[in-house]
């Protein structure tokens, strides 16, 4: 140690820095590998401290190991010289990983043996200044300097930039002369437009979300995820990536790959059938077939279908259901059960190859991450083949034996299992197979046999991307890449599979698509469209950071898309009866009813006014109060859309003191005094039931014991759901077809419930008007 440390500090790191850095096993290697190496070709002395510096800036960022004995070579030989030649070698040997280099391509891309003279800087400065020299002597010293440095640089990519800047601030005080007290005062800032008070309050919806865009700033999700906005590999260049393990045979593997897609981008969306899609699960849809979509390429919806146990045919149709309904169409659909007889033969290949073994742990004796090592380990390779055969003809009970990869992962857990025995029928392949591949196995060889491009998974799977290259180049087959992004998650709910079976068991909610859920099924049910909930998935940005947002941001895009996609209609959840006296008990006329106020060439329907019609409960007061602008018996109100105003004659209640109905005059809007309010009303209209629906829970984080210590159970709103069965609607709505969605003018959204019958329509509040200034 005492060693090494003499080590670093004879280049000229400091004694902290060169302690530092023997903490750092993988820099502490390469920095004393290159500096013996340096020390072999110029001698313990031969380093000086702007040498030492190079080497020191390439073990720190240098990403293949093989590579730092070639680079301190050209280091110490004076090659590379500088921190920009130093980048474009760690670029060149990044972008070719195979031996041997070309020495002329590396030295052409590096500057080597480029020589850039006085004369040279002196001549491109001149022309730099010479281009901008008019707006030079109007803003003098105000000017961006920035800019000429910059141009320079470029005319003369090697040279050297602290001479280029002395060459500029030379050649600006030979044009400007000496600063005035005019150049020293502090250039002033533009004055900010004035903005309304209204633009300047930020929305809490959007300090809700770690998103790194602003409403009204917020791209599309295919802007978003364009071209190079997310700094992804190219096809074919899976070796540039971070982490990724170049062997031997990569680069053959590579060429294959790009023979079969043709450079095209190939994504999947995997989900286990096991269950109902939820609200994150359309982020990953998104992100999955977005990417895909964006940039031309395909993606493939592939069932993650190795737990037999618990799959379902309605778990296959539902998710593939929602997929298309989100609006996107998979280029194939797949199964991991597609692979079996290959991951099979993958299997023996590893167990051959000296990387898996039959293990006889106990399941219980796995968990953890400190686990005890298995003492079948070491076991002879032909040994695990004959077991694993056996396992396979169902020789073993379920859990007597499993087949472990050799391998440690990212998060510490040793030995994963690939195989596992399970003596269950399987969905597609019946009883052909009693041993079923785990996901650590399966998902990235299902990635590796489809050719996907770019294997994309939420950020919980970063701690498997090492295991994920590990096992592809451990059978020498083509190795995606898998990229990580932040889950979404909402507050306010749970989404679990575990916890939502348990909330349909305790009759919490009737099923998956109980629409105070935020399963897919759900808010399609509630009335959802899928356009606000991919604007959503836009909203929130395909970001890295885990993301925890709230409902409101949500609904607020549902009713952006339903505010101009749903038709109006009239409806009166509580009722209360009006007769108009001075209209003829047959009085009957029709009224026009614009579908968009906001736009009438949008179409329109009628609905019948006559002597009696139903107004809210609400609408009316028999007392008056400050602030109230609508029915009382000394204030009129109009009728929306009829052209009436009426005023209140008589007030009729039953027997417990309660208004029932009201008696009141009409007269034409056009020659009454303008009323304070126009109401809405419905008259001859269908009975019909309406749900109000609310959080299914009272706290944000239902799921932490620290705000829920008797469990998520504990926690459900008694509120959540209220049901009003003598609602009534126009008649508009009558040929309504399920999942039809409507604004009921003042009320709010809604959509058609399946539960509808043609004797009884059920409506579904899918949003209010405006966000409850209630909910934080």
């Amino acid at each position: 140690m005492e060693d090494t440390l003499a080590l670093f500090t004879s280049i000229g790191l400091s004694e902290q820095k060169a302690k530092e850095t023997l903490k750092n096993e993988a820099l502490s290697s390469a920095l004393k590998e290159a500096i013996v190496q340096a020390q072999r070709v110029r001698g313990a002395s031969g380093v000086d401290k702007a040498m030492g510096t190079l080497l020191y800036s390439m073990a720190s960022r240098i990403k293949d190991p093989k590579r730092v004995g070639f680079l301190s070579d050209c280091i110490v030989q004076g090659k590379i010289c500088t921190e920009l030649q130093l980048a474009a070698a760690l670029e060149f040997i990044k972008s070719h990983p195979q031996d041997p280099i070309n020495q002329k391509a590396f030295e052409d891309t590096c500057g080597v043996g480029v020589v850039i003279t006085p004369e040279q800087i002196e001549e491109a400065v001149e022309a730099v200044i010479k281009k901008h020299k008019e707006k030079l002597l109007v803003e003098r010293f105000h000017f961006n300097m920035g800019l000429l440095m910059g141009e320079a640089r470029s005319a003369l990519k090697w040279a050297d930039g602290k001479v280029i800047k002395n060459e500029v601030d030379l050649q600006v005080v030979h044009l400007l002369g000496p600063k005035t007290e005019a150049d020293l005062e502090k250039k002033a800032k533009p004055q900010k437009a004035k903005v309304a008070d209204n633009d300047v309050k930020v929305k809490k919806e959007e300090g809700a979300v770690n998103a790194v865009v602003k409403t009204g700033e917020v791209k599309s999700l295919m802007e978003q995820l364009r071209g190079e906005a997310l700094k992804f590999h190219k096809t074919g260049e899976n070796y540039k990536t971070e982490g990724y393990v170049v062997t031997p045979k990569t680069m053959d593997l590579l060429k294959q790959h790009l023979e079969i897609t043709g450079g095209q981008i190939r994504t999947r969306f995997p989900p286990e059938p096991n269950g109902i899609l939820h609200i994150g699960h359309a982020k990953a849809i998104n992100f999955n077939f977005g990417y895909a979509k964006a940039n031309n390429g395909i993606c493939f919806l592939r069932y993650d279908d190795t737990n037999p146990e618990k799959e379902e045919e309605k778990y296959f149709t539902g998710i593939r259901d929602m997929v298309e309904w989100l609006g996107y169409e998979p280029f194939a659909v797949t199964h991991a059960s597609d692979n079996f007889q290959q991951l099979y033969d993958l299997a023996v290949d590893l167990i051959r190859r000296g990387h898996a073994y039959v293990c006889h742990q106990k399941g219980e004796e796995l968990k953890g991450h400190n686990a005890a090592a298995s003492p079948w380990r070491d076991r002879p390779t032909e040994e695990s083949l004959v077991l694993f055969e056996r396992m396979k003809k169902g020789l073993f009970a379920e859990g007597e034996a499993t087949l472990r990869m050799k391998m440690v992962m990212e998060d510490g857990k040793m030995d994963p299992v690939a195989y596992r025995i399970k003596y269950t029928a399987h969905h597609r392949t019946g009883d052909e197979w009693c041993i079923y591949p785990t996901y650590d196995y399966t998902h990235c060889l299902c990635d590796s046999i489809e050719n996907i491009t770019h294997s994309l998974c939420t950020k919980e799977f970063q701690a498997r991307r090492s295991s994920y290259f590990w096992l592809c180049n451990a059978l020498d087959v083509y190795c995606p890449v898998q990229w990580e992004y932040g889950r979404l998650n909402l507050t306010y709910t749970v989404v679990s599979k575990r916890k939502i079976i348990k909330l349909v068991e305790a009759g919490v909610v009737s099923d998956w698509d109980d629409p105070r859920l935020f399963t897919l099924t759900a808010l399609r049910r509630r009335g959802f469209p899928a356009e606000a909930i991919n604007n959503f998935c836009a909203r929130v940005g395909v970001t890295v950071a885990q993301t925890t947002t709230e409902p409101h941001l949500l609904e607020s895009c549902v009713r952006d898309v339903l505010n101009e996609k749903a038709p109006r209609a009239m409806a009166v959840l509580d009722p209360l009866k009006v007769t108009i006296t001075n209209l003829a008990e047959n009085a009957k006329s029709d009224v026009r009813v614009p579908d968009f106020p906001a736009n009438e060439s949008k179409g329109s329907h009628t609905v019948p006014f006559k002597r009696t019609i139903f107004i809210e409960q609400s609408d009316f007061r028999e007392v008056m109060e400050k602030g109230y602008k609508r029915l009382t018996p000394d204030q009129p109100v109009g009728l929306r859309h009829a052209g009436y105003v009426i005023s209140v004659q008589k007030v009729i209640k039953d027997a417990q003191g309660k208004v029932v109905e009201l008696e009141v005059n009409c007269c034409s809007s056009d020659t009454a005094e303008k009323p304070k309010a126009f109401i809405h009303w419905v008259s001859q209209a269908l009975k019909c039931e309406v749900r109000l629906y609310d959080r299914l829970f009272l706290h944000k984080y239902p799921e932490d014991p620290s705000e829920v210590p008797n469990g998520f159970l504990s926690d459900i709103n008694p509120h959540s759901l209220q049901t009003i069965s003598g609602a009534l609607v126009d008649t508009s709505v009558k040929g309504a077809k399920v999942l039809d969605k409507f604004q009921f003018e003042r009320v709010g959204y809604f959509s058609l419930d399946p539960d509808s019958t043609a004797d009884k329509l059920v409506f579904n509040r899918t949003v209010t008007l405006k966000e409850d200034p209630g909910k934080i």
